[in-house]
């Protein structure tokens, strides 16, 4: 069982190793911060939501819906700013 057990010991550390050496490549190939994409998509989804209100604000004749349209656009602008500076 000498053997096997040093075989065994001798592989646990090549593996070790080895998640090591992956673990430095990453961190070099990268060569940058990664950014959180939660903010990114949050950013797009608001930009995306303002073009549809938009495209329905241009379709309604309906003055109490261009209303709620106007106030729905004033808020996404708000929050595109709010996230424009919180992204800088």
């Amino acid at each position: 069982m000498g053997d096997a057990g040093e075989g065994l010991i001798d592989a646990e550390s090549r593996i070790q190793e080895r998640m090591e050496e992956l673990e430095t490549e990453r961190k070099t190939r990268r060569g940058k911060e990664v950014r959180d994409p939660g903010p990114l998509g949050e950013l797009e989804s608001l930009k995306l939501a303002r073009i549809e209100l938009e495209r329905q604000f241009a379709a309604t004749s309906h003055e109490r819906r261009k209303a709620v349209l106007t106030d729905a656009m004033r808020e996404v602008d708000r929050r595109l700013a709010e996230m424009t500076v919180a992204l800088s």
